[in-house]
């Protein structure tokens, strides 16, 4: 995830730099899907869910043992999420315990649920933070979401939240179909009083995959850009304090440390990119870890094809800790990048985008990805200053994904 308001207010309030997250092993954020049950049907949906209960989930005691180690191991936060994570009907259980054991605990939803008795409830079990993903204005996001009146339901959830003092925010993910959206959920944040809006972009997992046919252009993903590092800024200068991350493309934080540099010269530039490599980018099977509703444990959320192990049977904190090859390849730094994010002059800011992309389309998770919409120029390249490499579809089949990473 990158914080580009964090990063913004480096630029009028620089602070001292935090140490740099090394490889090796880091206690991670835990995004838990909780269920595959969800009342929409998303056309991007990572998880596949639908409305219908799916065999081998995780039973209410499995998920509290898990939960107990989670707190031992002392990750430094849970987002639980689904699927619809309140058709889990153990769920207000589960995170009033979470509650007790974890440091920062979040709900990602789709907010359609999240009224009344539901709201109270969120409410007293003191979520930090009720992410709710919508994709669109009215009808734009009904289309996205396979549900007719899902705007105006989420929205409500929005609502009920922001009246009950939840800090709330919403998650919008960039396509072709929606991407003119933008502004007017920027407005809506405005609004609503929102506290945080999240651009997440398409990745080719779930039905993600299956319609990566929409993922934004390259020009649209920097317009996309443009708008968000526009509003950020004139937050910072006194206007809606509005907290703006991404996910999913880190090469944003390529393409920001490029717009302080433009604007603001080299040494306000050099400030930001020690933060910026400071965080690293991305992190997958490093400061992020996914536990799926099987109890299956993965790099993070898109990372289905591989498992780590599963805490049916070993404890996460044991797996997480273990010898795991892909694990062990995932947390190098650098990591052993191909094509154009090998050749990058920026893999100690972006740390090769998200690999998963490079998998889906050429079967090798160490390919450049595909969704990386800077120029050579851009990222330290000699060659024609808009020239890109086109990347040959993988054809193959998609299982066993271990030995793609020999």
């Amino acid at each position: 995830m990158f914080r580009l308001s964090e990063y913004m207010s480096q630029i009028t309030t620089p602070t001292p730099v935090a140490p740099r997250r090394g490889s090796g092993i880091v206690k991670p954020v835990v995004i838990w899907n909780l269920t595959r049950r969800c009342n929409l049907k998303c056309r991007h949906c990572y998880t596949i869910s639908a409305d219908v209960s799916f065999p081998g989930e995780l039973s209410n005691e499995q998920a509290l043992e898990t939960l107990e180690d989670l707190g031992q191991f002392k990750i430094p936060a849970l987002i639980l999420s689904g699927g619809e994570p309140l058709d889990r009907p153990d769920l207000f259980q589960i995170a009033a315990r979470a509650r007790q054991l974890v440091r920062m605990l979040a709900l990602s939803t789709n907010g359609t649920k999240i009224h009344g008795d539901a709201a109270d409830r969120v409410a007293e079990i003191g979520f930090d933070y009720v992410g709710i993903s919508i994709d669109g204005i009215g009808k734009t996001n009904d289309w996205f979401r396979g549900v007719d009146g899902a705007f105006e339901t989420a929205l409500r959830g929005v609502r009920e939240c922001k009246a009950r003092g939840i800090k709330v925010g919403l998650r919008f993910t960039l396509t072709e179909g929606n991407y003119k959206s933008l502004p007017d959920l920027l407005k809506l944040c405005e609004d609503e009083g929102v506290d945080k809006f999240y651009l997440s972009h398409l990745v080719y997992a779930g039905r993600g995959d299956k319609h990566r046919g929409e993922d934004a252009e390259h020009l649209r993903t920097r317009w996309g850009l443009d708008l968000l590092i526009d509003h950020a800024w004139k937050s910072l200068g006194g206007g809606t304090p509005l907290d703006i991350v991404t996910g999913n493309n880190d090469a944003d934080a390529v393409y920001f440390l490029n717009w302080v540099r433009t604007r603001f010269g080299e040494e306000k530039a050099a400030h930001v990119a020690t933060h910026l490599k400071a965080w690293g980018g991305n992190s997958s099977g490093l400061g992020v870890a996914n536990i799926d509703t099987q109890g299956q444990v993965h790099p993070d959320t898109y990372w289905s094809d591989y498992t780590i192990g599963s805490v049916n049977d070993t404890k996460f904190s044991k797996l997480w800790t273990s010898e795991d090859p892909i694990l062990a390849q995932l947390r190098t730094r650098p990591r052993p990048l191909k094509g154009r994010c090998g050749a990058c002059a920026f893999k100690d800011v972006c740390g090769g985008n998200t690999r998963i992309r490079a998998l889906q389309l050429t079967g090798d998770p160490w390919a450049e990805d595909p969704a990386c919409y800077l120029s050579n120029a851009e990222i330290g390249l000699k060659g024609e200053p808009n020239e890109r490499v086109t990347v040959t579809p993988f054809r193959g089949k998609r299982h066993d994904p271990a030995h793609r990473f020999a």
